[in-house]
């Protein structure tokens, strides 16, 4: 079967680099969603303890409920309680939801700066402090996601500065009703590397971590490595004579006798059907014919093949992005980390 091979080498430079940017480690809240973005949640929660991160992201209480012996912070993104937690902070997605929570609820506001996704409006932060403290909700920190930071425009800017507003107005509330000092965050990996640091408590790292960053040209780069790299066995070779074509609907014609192997890997195990006939793996071999759902073909005759070790060059192949790539590989692949 295919197989992932994640790198700690790779992690922990990353992770060095970050916390340079951060000026501490204890300012990363590293984002472990969606299986820590396909990487595998307990692995990645396992090294990311041992470098000594204690704050962490994830969608749902379910994942939370996984990882809650590793991290003394998890902030849930996208999910309401069964029950008040004293370890997991909630994330308030709308106004609606403030009665939905259970009494004694840890929560953050989330606050729509420009994205119009979900979060409140700057107009109803006054409104939700009123009615969280009705609840009986715990208001503990108040966060945006920018929309448009790796890339060159002015939307970034604007919506900075409105979170600044809000980061004012909430201070007031909070002082006003007998809060501890908020968390603000605003800051995701493309913000991080964009931007100077502030005096914001964290910042939700996730593709940058990971080594997948792709942010504008005109923005400083840093040296991230990707972490992941995807393997598959190989299954059976053959010479492929000229004029014979490989797999369904033979798309590939070979030109002249060649020898080519079948792999342990498809579109099941998260290899994009995309990329059928347009890739080549990190040692040269070419991918040929279409991608099936259990098998792939290369030119190649290795034993054991790097399919990628760079999400975004396979992503570019299928004509998408890396996070694709990455969050579409299933939990059924094994996942070793050296």
């Amino acid at each position: 079967m295919a197989y992932i091979q994640l790198s700690r080498k790779a992690f922990f430079h990353n992770l060095d680099i970050i916390a340079q940017r951060t000026g501490s480690v204890d300012k990363i809240a590293l984002v472990l969603k969606d299986n820590a973005y396909g990487h595998g949640l307990i692995e990645i929660a396992s090294i990311a303890q041992e470098y000594g991160i204690k704050r962490v992201v994830v969608r749902n209480s379910y994942e939370a409920q996984r990882i809650k012996d590793y991290f003394s912070y998890i902030l849930v993104l996208s999910d309401i309680p069964s029950k008040a937690s004293e370890q997991l902070v909630y994330t308030l997605n709308s106004i609606d939801d403030i009665e939905k929570f259970p009494f004694g609820s840890r929560i953050e506001i989330k606050i729509d700066t420009g994205m119009h996704r979900s979060g409140l409006s700057a107009d109803e932060l006054e409104n939700a402090f009123r009615r969280a403290i009705n609840s009986g909700l715990k208001i503990e920190g108040v966060f945006t996601h920018f929309r448009s930071a790796d890339t060159l425009s002015s939307v970034w800017f604007w919506q900075m500065k409105n979170f600044e507003t809000i980061k004012i107005k909430a201070v007031k509330l909070a002082q006003k009703n007998g809060f501890k000092p908020l968390r603000f965050h605003s800051k995701n990996s493309a913000a991080l590397f964009r931007g100077a640091m502030d005096d914001e408590a964290i910042v939700r790292v996730g593709i940058g971590a990971y080594g997948c960053l792709q942010i504008d040209k005109t923005f400083p780069h840093s040296p991230l490595r990707p972490v992941l790299s995807l393997w598959a066995e190989k299954i059976a070779t053959r010479v492929l004579l000229a004029s014979q074509h490989v797999g369904y609907n033979g798309i590939y014609t070979a030109s002249h006798n060649e020898p080519v192997s079948t792999y342990n890997i498809g579109y099941a195990d998260g290899l994009l059907r995309a990329a059928s006939n347009n890739y080549t793996a990190p040692d040269g071999s070419a991918l040929l014919g279409r991608i099936s759902m259990d098998n792939t073909t290369f030119r190649s005759e290795a034993k054991n093949l790097c399919v990628f070790n760079d999400a975004n060059i396979f992503a570019n192949a299928a004509g998408t992005i890396g996070y694709e790539v990455l969050v579409q590989l299933p939990a059924h692949l094994k996942r070793k980390v050296f």
